[in-house]
């Protein structure tokens, strides 16, 4: 499993939407105002929207039946073990990066 590297400069959004699925499935709008909550930074319909197609396309998410014309997703298998590889290289990175700022 290689994370999201596969989807090069659209990883960030793509981290974002599976971390606020791994909470429990979302429609896009409950995404956005959850991943701005984490990031501070709200993301909008066409960064949201792009990525939930990539992430859809590589089976990481998928669509729930519509509830009140909303369209819930959620985690795939594939996609919490793609989030769980992605973090652990996250957390090896930011660990090194601590390692190097602390003797500099």
């Amino acid at each position: 499993m290689a994370g999201l590297a596969d989807l090069g400069r659209f990883s960030e959004p793509a981290l974002h939407i599976l971390i606020s699925l791994a909470a429990g499935p979302k429609h896009g709008y409950a995404m956005q105002d959850d991943i701005g909550a984490l990031t501070g930074a709200r993301p909008g319909p066409g960064t949201l929207y792009g990525a939930i197609r990539r992430l859809e396309e590589h089976a990481y998410i998928e669509a729930l039946p519509e509830q009140e014309r909303r369209k819930p997703y959620r985690l795939t298998d594939a996609g919490r073990a793609a989030l769980g590889v992605e973090l652990q290289r996250m957390r090896s990175l930011a660990a090194t990066g601590l390692r190097r700022l602390a003797v500099a």
